[in-house]
């Protein structure tokens, strides 16, 4: 397996910018939802996202791309707003991939040929004006919201059993912004669960036909106080390219101080691009 590939699968595992068309057991409720108005959706919603400042977890994952299938498991700590660190271990428990992601940079190692890559966190283009922060990506992975972005201009609603919020040019807060560049997503749209609402799917996308889209979808048990996604599937489209990706954590721990190891061999050799 190269490099490439290798970082490909672990991307795709931590991004969140991908969802599966299949989810796990859903709460059937007969009677019909009672209309809320926004403001109380998206109040409900904030109120019971997931509350932590440290997050870990084992993962399994299977990576499906061009029918293709690719297992792997490992590790991941996030330290709230600061830093996301990801373990592969797919043989034997011998680390395959190391990588560390704060809201600035990105440090990857491979074990595998000896390798590691330093850089920018901005590299990943979502959408159109849209780049994949550590915001984002952070949200994905703990099934909150984005909490960078403007939330102003939500519009409540029912899907079938569901409340919905719905927007479209969500910006990103200027304080947040980094030189004169406008960042917005296109169109976002986020199901809750009327019990808890806790999101149970979430879709970003561009507006013109086959434009990219990114989705997620979230199951949830209670886990030390808390409605903590313990497995979340996710797809990402651009045209008639299609990858999915399904996470499965365990063993997940809300309470406990965590370290985020990472060191670079001397002899590794940096590669300038992923």
């Amino acid at each position: 397996m190269n490099k490439k590939y290798v970082f490909l699968i672990v991307s795709l595992a931590l991004t969140g910018i991908l969802f599966s068309s299949c989810s796990g057991p859903r709460r059937i409720i007969r009677e019909p939802l009672k209309e809320e108005g926004t403001d109380y959706l998206f109040k409900n919603l904030k109120a019971n996202e997931l509350n932590y400042e440290y997050f870990s977890a084992r993962f399994n994952a299977t990576l499906i791309q061009d029918k293709k299938e690719t297992a792997i498991t490992g590790q991941i700590r996030i330290k709230r707003d600061s830093a996301i660190w990801v373990s592969v271990s797919p043989l034997m428990g011998i680390e395959m991939v190391r990588v560390l992601l704060t809201p600035d940079s990105i440090w990857y190692v491979n074990r595998m040929d000896n390798t590691f890559f330093s850089g920018a966190f901005d590299y990943i283009d979502l959408l159109k004006n849209s780049t994949l922060d550590f915001d984002m990506l952070q949200s994905f992975l703990t099934g909150n919201d984005f909490s960078r972005y403007d939330s102003s201009s939500f519009k409540g609603g029912i899907d079938n059993l569901e409340y919905t919020l719905e927007t479209t040019n969500r910006r990103k807060l200027k304080k947040y912004l980094k030189g004169n560049k406008d960042v917005n997503i296109p169109s976002q749209h986020i199901w809750l669960n009327p019990d808890n609402f806790k999101i149970t799917r979430i879709m970003i996308r561009e507006v013109a036909t086959n434009g990219k889209k990114a989705q997620a979808r979230y199951d949830h048990q209670m886990i030390e106080n808390q409605h903590v996604p313990v497995k979340i599937e996710f797809e990402a489209e651009t045209g008639n390219n299609k990858a999915k990706v399904n996470i499965e954590y365990s063993k997940i721990n809300l309470t406990q101080h965590l370290e985020f190891p990472f060191r670079i061999p001397e002899k590794y050799t940096r590669i300038e691009k992923l």
